[in-house]
């Protein structure tokens, strides 16, 4: 069935339908990553959006155990190529099965690396994927223009919380829309690991009596979280021990004071170079996110920038003066990805009073 992508400037990009066959109107994305697509669909960062793939075959080892939630998130899926016969002994099923059984529409057979080019010369959009070949361009853009991803972070949170028990430092994880790698990275530390819903309040989640505070990725424009942005201002004053992960670095800022901007598309992918500040030394990060913190917005006395973007000096760190709490814009906890920053919970370990 053919399908089409409608972006909100009027261009029409025609392909063939993959997944669920109905129409979606989303904030249109690419990701720059070879492989690691199940991890992709399965980050809940990604809600509110569809995906573009720039690499051209995708769904090739199927779908393995490798997710980092239950379920998918994008709201669509936009690919190249699409493998109908997954090659992997660890495959349990394809890709195409995984879209429909949760309802997410894609299309492929569209030139990819174009539209990423489109994306990147006029900055992330809005668009509608339809399989409706009569489909009404007048009608359809002022939809799309007025579409926003909202509150999505009530989305994807848990709703109610777990316990990962464990020997060691006592950690309580607000989840944002955390990647289960988190939780993970954590209790093979050695960590007992609490995960809390995102609109936790400050008071119950200091009941726990933690040695840190661990605050996850999750998806959407920060500015929408302001119950949790006061929230964080209380455990900011806590005193105990905080590292916290893409959104969570963001809200962190805005409760102290910062300011966050949208970025013109946005770093999603696998191979992004940033630079400690401290050590002059570059790491190769894995990240995910279309707003930054803006650090000509902070107060110095608060909090200095810890790591920044080596390709556009973007801010992607921020270690705060007189407290223990640092934040990170990337995915120390990157699977697949690249581990060279996976040391940053090693880092959290000994700020809690433990052994890396």
């Amino acid at each position: 069935m053919k399908a089409f992508l409608i972006l909100e400037d009027g261009t029409v990009l025609e392909g063939t339908s993959i997944g669920a066959q109905r129409d979606v109107i989303s904030e249109i994305v690419f990701n720059t990553s070879m492989t690691g697509y199940l991890e992709v669909l399965t980050d809940p960062s990604y809600a509110g959006q569809a995906v573009v793939m720039t690499y051209p075959l995708i769904g090739n080892y199927g779908i393995t155990p490798d997710m980092e939630s239950k379920r998918p998130w994008p709201d669509g899926y936009i690919v190249r190529e699409l493998s109908r016969m997954p090659s992997n002994f660890r495959s349990e099923g394809s890709i195409q099965k995984f879209l429909e059984e949760f309802d997410i529409p894609g299309i492929s057979g569209i030139d990819t690396r174009a539209l990423t080019r489109i994306l990147r010369d006029k900055g992330t959009m809005n668009g509608m994927i339809t399989t409706n070949e009569h489909y009404d361009l007048k009608a359809a853009l002022p939809l799309l223009k007025a579409y926003t991803t909202g509150n999505v972070v009530d989305k994807v949170t848990c709703k109610e919380k777990k316990t990962f028990e464990g020997k060691g430092k006592k950690v309580v994880l607000l989840d944002f829309g955390a990647k289960d790698n988190i939780a993970r990275s954590l209790h093979k530390r050695g960590c007992q690991v609490t995960v809390f819903p995102a609109h936790t309040t400050a008071e119950e989640l200091l009941l726990e009596q933690p040695d840190g505070i661990m605050l996850s990725n999750g998806p959407g424009d920060p500015k929408e979280c302001t119950k949790i942005i006061a929230e964080l201002k209380k455990l900011y004053d806590s005193d105990i021990p905080i590292f916290a992960i893409c959104l969570g670095h963001q809200l962190m800022a805005l409760a102290t004071g910062a300011n966050t901007r949208k970025m013109k598309y946005g770093h999603r992918g696998g191979n992004h170079p940033v630079k400690d500040l401290q050590t002059g030394r570059v790491y190769i990060s894995s990240q995910n996110h279309g707003y930054v913190v803006d650090t000509d917005t902070l107060d110095e006395n608060v909090a200095k920038p810890a790591f920044v973007n080596v390709n556009d000096n973007t801010n992607e760190g921020l270690s705060y003066v007189g407290k223990n709490i640092f934040t990170v814009q990337f995915h120390p906890e990157a699977c697949p990805g690249p581990q060279d920053s996976a040391y940053l919970f090693d880092r959290f370990i000994e700020m809690m009073g433990g052994k890396k």
